[in-house]
């Protein structure tokens, strides 16, 4: 695996491949990998003949007081855990390679920004945009790999890639959790012993909204009301920044849940932001 910092040297090996017709797979990531990235480098390997990893912490999805600077690194780890699951290239640009100085041009999608974690971070997704489409045009990648534990996020880069006409295929892929349920994420070491027993409630709350609609529940009110209850028993050290069920596609809330639908959260301890979601489907009949 070669490490390549430089986005133009990235751009000429990428372009070389597009040329050959080699079919070229991009995970970005911000970096401290864990299972969950690797199974987005694995699966980009079985796909693509080529995998590009992108590691940048991008300053731009950070609002004021967010954790940009704390934000954890460790570059050594990153490299050893994506080339033992099959990455060509890890890309590791510094931000003034990736911005020029007064850059004043940005990507967004404000429609499908405007509820989750778009409502308390307003310039997070316009980052994101951004950044992504930068990375698309320096990896001229066929696929490019996104985890379903933002789904807000994989929403949004779908329609943004369509919008655009990004010739990329987006491939979303199932969250990783720990034994006790617990999503992977790099915030996760932010978390203290007490915080991190509670945590799994996150996942168990999700999977009783599932069982509520399982049972014939429809309204999404009494079903966050529920979780919430649930919550307030079993996670007292977490505050819930937001509960909602939306449409999975159009990231809409809904009133009642009549054919598919995404129950998502964010809930913050003392250091840790974590967020969770879950797929209900109404269309299944309730249990008699």
């Amino acid at each position: 695996m070669d490490i390549v910092s430089d986005p133009e040297i990235l751009r000429a090996r990428c372009r070389d491949w597009l040329r050959r017709d080699v079919a070229t797979g991009l995970v970005p990531t911000m970096g401290y990998l864990h299972a969950g990235h690797e199974s987005l480098i694995r699966l980009a390997r079985e796909k693509a003949d080529k995998v590009v990893v992108s590691v940048f912490v991008n300053p731009t999805q950070f609002g004021p007081g967010e954790d940009l600077q704390a934000y954890p690194r460790d570059l050594e780890h990153d490299a050893a855990v994506a080339e033992a699951a099959g990455a060509d290239v890890l890309f590791t640009p510094r931000p003034e390679a990736m911005y020029a100085p007064g850059a004043a041009t940005w990507v967004e999608v404000p429609e499908l920004a405007r509820h989750l974690c778009g409502a308390s971070r307003p310039i997070h997704f316009r980052g994101v945009c951004t950044v992504v489409s930068k990375l698309f045009l320096l990896a001229f990648p066929t696929f490019a790999f996104f985890g379903q534990k933002d789904w807000q996020q994989l929403a949004i880069i779908r329609r943004m890639t369509a919008d655009l006409g990004f010739p990329v295929t987006i491939v979303g892929a199932p969250i990783v959790r720990e034994a006790d349920g617990l999503a992977l994420s790099s915030r996760n070491v932010y978390l203290t012993p007490a915080e991190r027993a509670e945590a799994p409630y996150i996942h168990k709350g999700l999977a009783l909204a599932a069982d509520l609609v399982a049972a014939g529940e429809r309204d999404t009110a009494a079903i966050t009301g529920k979780v919430l209850e649930y919550w307030a028993s079993h996670m007292p050290s977490g505050t819930v920044e937001y509960l909602e069920c939306v449409h999975p596609d159009r990231v809409t809330p809904l009133a009642r849940l009549d054919g598919p639908g995404l129950i998502a959260t964010a809930v913050r301890f003392s250091r840790a932001r974590l967020i969770d979601n879950r797929l209900l489907d109404a269309a299944v009949a309730p249990r008699s």
